[in-house]
């Protein structure tokens, strides 16, 4: 009995500590944009990469990070060398050389990706309430390391940030709050 128990109380702390983004397509944020104005932040990720897996598992199912983006922003997720066909700005990309036989493993880049300037994944590209390209922030980001940019960009801070030493001097004084 005492490990039935215990096993409830360790997944009730799961359960409370888990949140979930609501992810949609990026055509769905740009329409829900018109209607609504956020930002988006879009995780550009691949199948096979790890570290993207453990952004996926440590900071965007971490409750600040999750709570935060559902409120601030349109959350996209979208494969930087999937077969999806994705019409944004008026152009439709796809990936004409994706080869089937290796959709769990490296396979061509999206064009999309290309045009985010996705350099390596994962990366998280933020982009305004028009749909703009605002940043490719790649790498893996810890929910702390998160919040910087989270809450930079959808204060339009970094609009005075012409030059390195000004998000140096930026980011040494900025207080995260986010637990993880």
């Amino acid at each position: 009995m005492k490990k039935i128990l215990l096993l409830l109380a360790v997944f009730a702390t799961v359960l409370t500590n888990a949140q979930e983004i609501n992810w949609v397509t990026l055509e769905e944020a740009v329409a829900l944009q018109q209607k609504t104005p956020k930002k988006i932040m879009m995780d550009v990720y691949t199948s096979w990469c790890g570290p993207c897996k453990m952004l996926d598992k440590n900071t965007f199912q971490n409750k600040d990070v999750a709570n935060y983006v559902n409120k601030h922003y349109y959350a996209v997720k979208f494969n930087a060398e999937g077969n999806d066909k994705v019409k944004y700005k008026g152009k439709t990309y796809s990936n004409p050389n994706y080869n089937p036989a290796l959709a769990n493993r490296r396979n061509s880049v999206h064009e999309l990706s290309r045009y985010l300037r996705v350099s390596a994944y994962p990366t998280i590209v933020f982009l305004d309430e028009k749909g703009d390209l605002i940043a490719p922030i790649t790498g893996y980001k810890k929910p702390k390391e998160i919040e910087l940019f989270l809450k930079m960009f959808k204060n339009d801070d970094h609009k005075a940030m012409d030059t390195q030493e000004k998000f140096y001097t930026y980011s040494k004084a900025f207080k995260p709050e986010f637990e993880g």
